[in-house]
């Protein structure tokens, strides 16, 4: 559902905008961007004046209901962020009792083979 909102929402959005590209100044007429005279007009006197304009609401108002209803949507549908993060802790399995681990490990240090202290001077 949410998805299907979202594509009409950006449906009305993108022919909101277009709507509105078409339409021209206060001075401006239609009819001057084909080649006419500031006089003649295409769709009448006021015809396309009143029709984009009533176009323009009605796209306006379903861009508005839209975004009200995703912004409902979006309220209602849980959120990943809020979500706790799950910790994996890989459990190590413990040698069995009696057992002791093979000679390939770490060995301790014996007291004879200490490192020096100061590394020996080189050329």
């Amino acid at each position: 559902m949410y998805t299907l909102l979202l594509i009409i929402h950006l449906i009305v959005s993108f022919f909101l905008i277009g709507i509105v590209l078409i339409q021209g100044g206060k001075g401006a007429e239609l009819g001057s961007a084909f080649g006419g005279g500031s006089s003649q007009t295409i769709f009448g006197g006021r015809g396309a004046a009143t029709f984009l304009s009533k176009l323009t609401t009605v796209v306006a108002v379903l861009f508005m209901v839209t975004s009200l209803l995703l912004a409902i949507a979006s309220i209602r549908q849980k959120s990943i962020v809020k979500a706790p993060a799950v910790k994996e802790e890989k459990a190590v399995p413990a040698p069995p009792q009696g057992v002791t681990p093979s000679g390939g490990g770490v060995k301790p240090a014996q007291k004879g083979s200490e490192a020096p202290e100061k590394p020996a001077a080189g050329k």
